[in-house]
């Protein structure tokens, strides 16, 4: 789905992304002894992690996932559990929505995508068999245990962890956020509604390359695509320049007619250039400072000097294309309906799609008062999508839902944390 600029395939993750750029770690937490630090969620020095000067040498890529044991939690230490799945009456998806995310991956991998997804993965020990398998078996255990502390224990008995290596080589990643937009919007164009959304072209797969940037398909203020390869290819119309740009960066959105009912749009193809941030051609220029910019800073700039959308928006030569999905959820790359809270998005080359994984990083939470709390929080995801910021090891965007609240969460959603695969032991 989002990020469906989905690698640009689709799962763009990220709106909120990237635009950028200064990112802070979880820093040390004094617990209550020296191994309930911070620095035991990172890759064990222990384990070899091939250095860049070997794998140079050997004209190799390093191995994207380290198997280790799972983390051990220290009493102390509350962001170590995925408490939420056993609270009542919360406000964050529970046992439910993950029992959903799960039943919906192991659709995907009785699927031949799957098959073939896996024939091509190159990490040893994770095949579509044992990834399906432990999905059966995490979900049998999430319905028969009573606490997190329970689940955390049956985990350390039956899996082991394949933790990311992340951007450093210690399995540090950097998490940002995704959502899914609600906009006004119309099937006609109108005085109010004159930006629009593509169809994906049926020749599209015939184009030459290097394919038209944005500005050669759409011009620099976005109302030229019926003068070129986008004419008669109109799918929705929106009032804002800046609105189908962010639908496409999201990679799907959420409509409201003006009749009154809704729709949802959902990404169905791309031109072959990797999205380019305008949050950091911003910073390039000198208009925002690069360090702390967010995704609510970048809009306000833009609700200022409207004017500049036209020379900002161009500089990013992708382009997104849409299918209408009546309502449908937001899907991801693999084709099934992402959840919030419990899909992120990574890269698919290096990561295996559809499988359980546990991530760790701070996650903003609106309070009373509307203001965002950042907390270090532990959560079972799903893989299930991708998108085309997300490259790398040390990337995962994290899915947080629909409307506003969604989109101011993910917009300030900007930390480093860690990220683990789930998987049975194999069989002695």
């Amino acid at each position: 789905m989002r990020k469906k600029i989905a690698a640009i395939s689709a799962g763009l993750p990220i709106i909120v992304l990237i635009f950028l750029a200064g990112m802070q770690s979880l820093g040390h937490r004094e617990l209550s002894s020296p191994e309930c630090r911070v620095s035991k969620w990172d890759v064990p020095a222990s384990l070899p992690v091939q250095t860049q000067d070997t794998l140079i040498q050997k004209q190799e890529a390093p191995l994207p996932l380290i198997q280790r044991l799972p983390v051990t939690c220290c009493q102390d230490d509350a962001s170590c559990l995925d408490e939420v799945l056993y609270r009542e009456n919360n406000q964050v998806p529970d046992k439910k929505a993950l029992v959903t995310a799960i039943d919906r991956s192991l659709q995907y991998l009785q699927t031949s995508n799957a098959i073939t997804a896996y024939q091509r993965y190159t990490v040893a020990g994770i095949t579509r068999e044992r990834v399906f398998n432990s999905l059966k078996r995490f979900r049998e255990l999430l319905l028969k245990t009573n606490s997190a502390t329970e689940l955390h224990k049956a985990i350390e008995r039956e899996f082991v962890f394949y933790q990311s290596i992340g951007k450093d080589n210690k399995g540090s990643v950097l998490f940002t956020a995704y959502y899914e937009p609600l906009y006004l919007a119309s099937r006609v164009s109108t005085a109010e509604f004159r930006y629009p959304v593509y169809r994906l072209p049926a020749n599209l797969d015939s184009w030459p390359k290097p394919h038209p940037t944005r500005l050669e398909l759409e011009g620099a203020d976005g109302l030229q695509g019926a003068k070129g390869k986008l004419r008669g290819l109109e799918l929705f119309w929106f009032r804002d320049r800046l609105e189908p740009y962010l639908a496409q960066i999201e990679g799907s959105a959420r409509l409201q007619l003006p009749d009154g009912t809704q729709t949802t749009i959902g990404y169905a193809g791309h031109t072959a250039y990797n999205y380019k941030s305008i949050g950091r051609e911003l910073a390039n220029d000198g208009k925002l400072p690069l360090q702390g910019i967010t995704m609510p800073i970048i809009l306000d700039y833009f609700h200022k000097h409207p004017q500049e959308l036209n020379i900002y928006i161009p500089r990013d030569p992708s382009f997104v294309f849409f299918q209408e999905n009546h309502g449908a959820p937001a899907q991801g790359s693999i084709n099934v309906p992402v959840t919030a809270e419990r899909s992120i998005a990574t890269d698919k080359s290096l990561m295996p799609p559809g499988a359980l994984a546990l991530i760790r990083a701070a996650i903003p939470f609106a309070k009373a008062n509307g203001e965002m709390e950042h907390r270090i929080v532990s959560r079972y995801v799903l893989d299930q999508d991708t998108g085309g910021a997300i490259k790398g090891a040390g990337r995962v965007d994290y899915f947080l839902g629909t409307g506003k609240l969604a989109g101011d969460r993910a917009g300030v959603t900007v930390s480093n944390g860690q990220l683990y695969y789930l998987l049975l032991k194999p069989k002695s």
